[in-house]
């Protein structure tokens, strides 16, 4: 099987455990985003242009299956996209704390953007509080889901050749 093959089948299994498995047997602030740890992963593994497409289409795959605004965590996951992506090419990448600890700088970071475009674009009272009353959970699930990224075989290689 090839590195995109793998790739593939492990965004799909990703995207329905997320929106089908999870959701069922796991309390809303405490379940993982997959799909985030999954673009962080992209940040950090291939080139601008494969991740920056991938992250809107993940973010939109989110967003289809959150019910939220369609392109809100599309925008949120583009954004953090750039940003490691710019810091990852002075990165070694291939650190398993770094990238615990990018995902946990993301997941503070779309938690944020999230916030700051309902607040600025809808009329929604409390939304603010809403959103921050389960970050810390969120954040926590996250950073250990992506300690155990890692251990995948295969984690330090490139998706692509540079």
């Amino acid at each position: 099987m090839t590195k995109w093959g793998a790739a593939v089948i492990a965004i799909v299994l990703a995207v329905v455990l997320q929106s089908s498995v999870l959701p069922i047997y796991i309390a809303s602030p405490f379940k993982p985003d997959l799909l985030l740890v999954f673009m962080v992963f992209l940040a950090l593994r291939v080139s601008f242009m494969t991740g920056a497409s991938l992250s809107w289409v993940l973010g939109l795959v989110k967003d289809v299956f959150s019910g939220l605004y369609l392109g809100l965590n599309a925008l949120s996951f583009l954004l953090i996209f750039m940003v490691i992506k710019h810091i990852s090419d002075r990165l070694y990448t291939g650190s398993s704390s770094l990238f615990v600890i990018a995902v946990s700088i993301a997941t503070l970071s779309c938690a944020s953007i999230d916030m700051l475009l309902l607040v600025m674009f809808t009329e929604s009272p409390g939304i603010a509080y809403s959103m921050s009353a389960g970050l810390v959970p969120h954040l926590l699930v996250n950073a250990f889901v992506a300690s155990f990224v890692p251990l995948i075989p295969g984690f330090d290689y490139l998706l692509e050749t540079p």
